[in-house]
């Protein structure tokens, strides 16, 4: 429970992988914002997690609007008081080849994956600046170093966030807030339970350790930048990937 008495938002946080860094962090001790696009997901997530003993509290979130992230930034000043840790771990993919890419396409993936990064950055610096603490963890890919053909804007926006994560982890580095990164591979989700046989044979082909990861495997790295012994890591970005990009 070292996290007890800390306040934690974790963006994209009503299922899969953000569902379960918000299930660490609740172990861990620290309430919660379940910031989510799905409002009534993020409730039933916020629900559940109440249920083991910490504070949770549901927050209808598009993070690629301005207006939308500092209201809801406002309600967990007002409901809070503090912002001890914010995960940017919202996103979304609209895969296609270079040539075939529809510009809306493109838009919408680095507005939601990088600009909301930003936009939920932003804010919470404000906030920690004034705490003289705080953590940043931004969810990034493996994509961002090697790339994926049919994922450009996927792939722009995970490497955009390695940058963001560098030059505020720089900028703030002397107000006691950290900002690193997690850059998973290949993880075991809905999306890659619906792949067929033979195309989940040929991705562990390229995972040295002969199997997909787990969404436990992300929170765990998610949990250890926020952990107290932590605070002299920052600009750094953890590899959760089996093995896939060294």
């Amino acid at each position: 429970m070292e996290l007890k008495g800390q306040v934690v938002m974790v963006t994209g946080g009503a299922r899969g992988i953000g569902r379960a860094i918000a299930e660490k962090f609740a172990a861990k001790g620290a309430d919660l914002v379940i910031a989510d696009v799905s409002l009534q997901s993020a409730e039933e997530t916020a629900r559940e997690l109440s249920q083991t003993g910490v504070r949770a509290k549901a927050a209808n979130l598009d993070v690629s609007k301005a207006a939308d992230v500092m209201r809801v930034f406002e309600e967990v000043m007002k409901d809070f008081g503090r912002l001890d840790v914010l995960v940017n771990n919202a996103g979304i993919t609209r895969d296609g080849l270079l040539l075939r890419m529809k510009e809306e396409d493109w838009d919408l993936v680095l507005s939601i994956n990088l600009k909301g990064v930003f936009l939920c950055s932003k804010e919470a610096v404000k906030v920690m600046v004034k705490q003289r603490n705080g953590r940043i963890v931004n969810i990034a890919s493996v994509v961002a170093f090697m790339g994926n053909p049919g994922q450009a804007n996927y792939s722009a926006s995970k490497a955009g966030i390695i940058g963001l994560t560098k030059t505020t982890a720089r900028e703030y580095a002397n107000r006691g807030i950290t900002v690193n990164a997690v850059a998973p591979g290949f993880i075991s989700t809905a999306m890659t339970d619906a792949l067929s046989e033979n195309i989940k044979q040929e991705m562990l082909k390229s995972i040295p350790i002969g199997k997909f990861g787990s969404v436990d495997d992300v929170a765990h790295a998610v949990v250890f930048f926020a952990e107290p012994g932590n605070g002299y890591i920052t600009g750094q970005v953890i590899h959760v990937n089996g093995g896939m990009y060294m």
